[in-house]
């Protein structure tokens, strides 16, 4: 099996695995009155769009075709990542008799943890540069709003430093609004040196081997895969 299709599969596995997390959360939910503010949890979305990603390109890659486009892939890294983060430095003491821990770790530690190593071994074919990734801030920005909007007019909020009735009102929830966006931008620059950085290396490595099998230079070709 090439490397390519062991990928595929590897990404396929860990999709569904985010499938059969997220649908079991959702069950609780239904059974616990939270059935429509599940949609409402960052975390849940970005599972969500990171079980696309690594099916949409897991299966692409058994077929040997060219699947997500990196730019995609990025955003899931970034999601996911600032998803374990932000749970693990904030949100992890919140556990309690309603929590499915074999679930929790899967969204939380698994999932994050998966993206990045998929990063670090498929490194994206070409350069994303920053002007590009700066889209993958569109979706936490809206996030933000729609959770400050409605959180009034149903009087719940996903996470406690998005809610206003803790104590420091909407100065504490601008304050760690500024504070986890800021994070987000961090990492975006991040993911992006660091794809770059292994993607310029498989390149260069990819030429010097082209360079030492004696082929003319016009008769080389050049892969732009994605996952």
């Amino acid at each position: 099996m090439t490397k390519q299709k062991t990928l595929g599969v590897l990404r396929v596995a860990l999709g569904l695995l985010a499938l059969i997390a997220l649908v079991v959360g959702y069950d609780r939910d239904i059974h616990t009155g939270y059935a429509v503010d599940f949609w409402f949890y960052f975390t849940n979305l970005s599972n969500l769009f990171g079980a696309y990603v690594f099916l949409a390109g897991g299966i692409a890659g058994w077929r040997g075709r060219p699947g997500v486009p990196d730019l995609l892939r990025g955003a899931a890294v970034l999601y996911l990542v600032i998803t374990g983060l932000v749970y693990w430095a904030l949100l992890a003491n919140t556990i309690n008799a309603e929590t499915i821990k074999w679930q929790n770790y899967i969204v939380h530690g698994v999932m994050p943890l998966a993206f990045v190593l998929d990063w670090l071994l498929a490194a994206p074919a070409a350069r994303l540069g920053y002007a590009k990734a700066s889209r993958w801030l569109v979706y936490p920005l809206v996030y933000l709003a729609v959770s400050l909007i409605r959180g009034p007019i149903v009087k719940w909020w996903p996470y406690d430093f998005l809610d206003p009735q803790e104590p420091g009102g909407y100065v504490h929830v601008t304050t760690w609004s500024l504070i986890v966006l800021t994070v987000f931008v961090v990492f975006m620059f991040l993911i992006v040196l660091v794809g770059d950085q292994l993607g310029s290396r498989r390149s260069s490595g990819s030429d010097s081997d082209s360079s030492g099998s004696g082929a003319p230079s016009s008769a080389r070709s050049f892969s732009s895969r994605s996952a």
